[in-house]
């Protein structure tokens, strides 16, 4: 199981989840990736991103100054 980052700090929604697509093909099972954000519909556009494709939402951190962590498993 690998663990993989993704900091789209500074991006505004819809790079944050483009990103994500774009990286998704080589993720393998069980892996998990992390993606730092601070857009303000991040959280959201992501967990709607999980729930369309089937990956898991693992968690969100909030990191302070608007920025948050969240971790995906594929």
């Amino acid at each position: 199981m690998a663990v993989e980052l993704i900091d789209t700090l500074g991006q505004k929604c819809p790079q944050p989840v483009l990103k994500i697509a774009v990286k998704a093909p080589d993720m393998k099972h069980g892996d998990i990736l992390e993606v730092l954000g601070d857009c303000p519909t991040f959280e959201k556009d992501v967990r709607t991103w999980c729930e369309r494709l089937g990956k898991v939402f693992l968690s969100v951190k909030d990191e302070g100054q608007n920025k948050k962590r969240i971790q995906i498993q594929f």
